[in-house]
């Protein structure tokens, strides 16, 4: 997925919340969004969504699938949690959310109205709906927010799953929520510009203690994901660094 010169105002004359991004986003990689608040952080996630549109550059190559959970649910809707998550079951072509539900501890909430929930609550509707169809690019602003303590445990781990298999993860996060997310990159927004730091690698594991060596290994890329959740499997710090493109 590759940004190219995207620039976004909401006005003419107005200033440019985002400006002249340039970037390119892996298979696999997880991505951790922070800045101070106005920075342009939604914007910025909803650009990559595809719900805005950039007011010059281009945004391709984007996955299929796109989930995104925003930071605020709209609760507005008239259904209870259940109905809700079946009629976003339709339009996801029959993704089945009852597992999400039990995973995310809100199989108590199905009853329940949505104008009901707290904002916690809301946001794991929101969580459910955008995991439900296996998404190629998870988006979720500020998804920590209101969370008991066994969900935010658990949404790293859900993180992980997705981008072992090829998936691409941008989260908005200023609670620190993936501070021990194994090799996350990290993005900075300020003033409209963005600072990109490259994943780093977690700390070596007891069981390499010693002298380590790092390997770069090309692999197809519909296996990529695959290959990558047998080497974490066997212990082993595994992240893809670049996509490449047939030529």
């Amino acid at each position: 997925m590759r940004l190219s010169k995207v620039s976004f105002r909401y006005r003419r004359r107005e200033r440019y919340v985002i400006e002249d991004l340039h970037t390119r986003l892996s298979p696999g990689e997880a991505i951790e969004l922070t800045g101070v608040n106005g920075a342009g952080k939604s914007t910025l996630l909803r650009l990559l969504a595809g719900v805005t549109k950039p007011t010059s550059g281009t945004i391709t190559d984007r996955p299929p699938v796109v989930a995104f959970a925003p930071d605020r649910f709209p609760v507005e809707q008239p259904f209870t949690v259940a109905g809700y998550l079946r009629r976003m079951s339709r339009v996801r072509g029959g993704a089945r959310w009852e597992p999400w539900a039990e995973r995310l501890r809100m199989t108590h909430l199905l009853d329940v109205r949505l104008g009901e929930l707290s904002k916690g609550s809301a946001h794991k509707v929101g969580l459910a709906q955008a995991l439900m169809a296996g998404p190629g690019l998870l988006i979720l602003d500020e998804p920590f927010a209101g969370l008991d303590e066994d969900t935010r445990a658990v949404l790293p781990e859900i993180l992980t799953e997705v981008t072992a298999r090829g998936g691409i993860a941008v989260v908005s996060d200023h609670q620190g929520g993936l501070r021990d997310f194994p090799a996350i990159r990290h993005w900075s927004l300020s003033d409209g510009h963005l600072t990109d730091r490259p994943a780093l690698l977690s700390p070596v594991p007891e069981a390499f203690a010693g002298p380590t060596a790092t390997v770069e290994v090309t692999v197809p890329a519909g296996e990529m994901a695959a290959f990558l959740g047998r080497m974490r499997d066997e212990g082993y710090q595994a992240r893809a660094v670049a996509h490449e493109e047939a030529t």
